[in-house]
């Protein structure tokens, strides 16, 4: 017979709260088995898919996107190391255009709270006449600056 959690064991031992244990569930990301009064059970590889999801989502990827690479996970077996390998292989440029953007946020986190970077018509030097506002809404030398960067 194979292992089974409960759900508050699953939510315990991966460090996420039941509730998004439910959800994840729900967006069919994980799977439960129901017992005979219908509580949820979970087999215990049920552990690696959440750290999965909760990787992925700490480097950008939405639900959609983690549940199609999920889909891509074999059906007839518990995944191996490679299979995980294989997900996650992509992320290096996902996770080094996430670095590059805290660094830009970083260094202009100064000039652009106190200098018109969200379209503010406070900052007479850099935004005078709220120039930024007519480039559209949000923080427009952010934006472009981004735009400008990107391949």
């Amino acid at each position: 017979m194979k292992e089974v959690l409960t759900v508050g064991e699953v939510a315990k031992r991966s460090g996420v709260a039941t509730s998004a244990l439910r959800f994840y569930e729900e967006r069919g990301l994980i799977r439960s088995e129901r017992n005979a009064s219908g509580h949820r059970r979970y087999p215990r590889a049920v552990i690696r898919r959440i750290a999965f999801i909760v990787f992925a989502q700490k480097i950008g990827l939405t639900l959609e996107e983690i549940g199609r690479q999920l889909a891509k996970l074999p059906q007839n077996r518990i995944p191996e190391s490679s299979d995980w390998a294989k997900l996650s292989g992509g992320w290096t440029s996902r996770i080094d255009e996430r670095i590059a953007e805290l660094e830009r946020l970083r260094a202009g986190l100064t000039n652009c709270i106190g200098c018109g970077c969200l379209s503010l018509d406070r900052c007479r030097l850099a935004n005078p006449g709220d120039r930024a506002a007519r480039r559209g809404p949000g923080p427009r030398y952010w934006i472009d600056a981004l735009q400008r960067s990107a391949p």
